[in-house]
């Protein structure tokens, strides 16, 4: 029995949808096998490697006395100064833009280049940072510089959330609390940034999972790729995870193959500890509204 107009227009939408169902399949697949693949790949080679004395010892000329101990430090100071400088300016910053500001050309320009500077090649805030930190602040190659240029290259990130979580409380709430007499700067504390803090917080962490994993800026700040010692103040030279292990893969010897692999396992345990923190804190942030 032939078919109706309106049962073959049925049966060819419903064809297309199977066939974009199929095509979005596909690609999802091709990241997550691409990404078992990897994780499959690094904790076959470095697992073994893997212990207390790695974790515990400075890095060596000889694999098998290598460790991460002073680039593990090297990272977590580079983070304690990163973390809290990106969440007060880039905070400050959205808070500004969405609340203060009017809309002028002015903001418009700021909000423009704000945007743009997010997608920024790291290698330029790499050269930013030598020009400024390095030579004009006469910082040298030390932890200071380094933090302070990741700081550069995270904040427009952490100020584009911020804004969007900002951006996403109902106008209402804020009406509500005017008409109860409070002023701005009460409305923001107290309503606003509660109302936005699981989008700050998560778009943060985000952030700095990216800083914690950026190399080129780094290199170009003078980060050490061989020092015995961890940093002991702001000024001292320093070494970080990611330039470790770029050192490490460049040497030809298997055995250093083998330490990277393992120096990139503890760096994806931060990567997802920090990212599970950001679960977290914002599920924490959703049940108190």
């Amino acid at each position: 029995m032939a078919r109706t107009k309106e049962e073959l227009r049925i049966a060819s939408r419903k064809r297309k949808n199977a066939v974009f169902h199929g095509l979005f399949f596909a690609s999802t697949l091709i990241g997550v096998v691409a990404l078992v693949l990897l994780i499959y790949q690094v904790v076959s080679q470095g697992i073994g490697w893997l212990n207390w004395d790695f974790l515990t010892n400075n890095s060596s000329r000889r694999p098998e006395r290598s460790g991460i101990y002073t680039a593990l430090i090297g990272t977590l100071w580079l983070m304690a100064i990163v973390a809290p400088l990106t969440f007060v300016i880039g905070v400050g910053t959205a808070i500004y833009l969405e609340e203060y500001a009017k809309d002028t050309k002015l903001s418009r320009i700021i909000q423009t280049n704000i945007s743009n500077l997010a997608g920024v090649p790291s290698i330029v805030y790499g050269i930013l940072g030598l020009t400024i930190f390095v030579r004009i602040f006469a910082f040298g190659s030390s932890i200071l510089a380094g933090a302070l240029t990741m700081t550069l290259l995270v904040l427009p990130v952490i100020i584009v959330a911020a804004q969007e979580a900002i951006k996403a409380v109902p106008g209402s709430l804020r009406h509500a609390s005017f008409a109860l007499g409070a002023n701005r700067w009460q409305t923001i504390v107290r309503v606003v940034l509660p109302s936005a803090m699981p989008g700050i917080m998560t778009g943060s962490i985000l952030s700095l999972s990216r800083a914690i994993g950026e190399t080129a800026p780094l290199i170009v700040v003078g980060a050490a790729a061989f020092i015995v010692r961890p940093p002991e103040h702001l000024l001292s030279q320093f070494t970080v995870l990611p330039i470790q292990i770029y050192t490490w893969s460049s040497q030809p010897q298997a055995e250093f193959q083998n330490i990277a692999a393992a120096a990139i396992l503890v760096l994806l345990v931060i990567l997802l500890g920090m990212n599970a923190a950001a679960i977290i804190l914002r599920n924490k942030f959703q049940k108190r509204l």
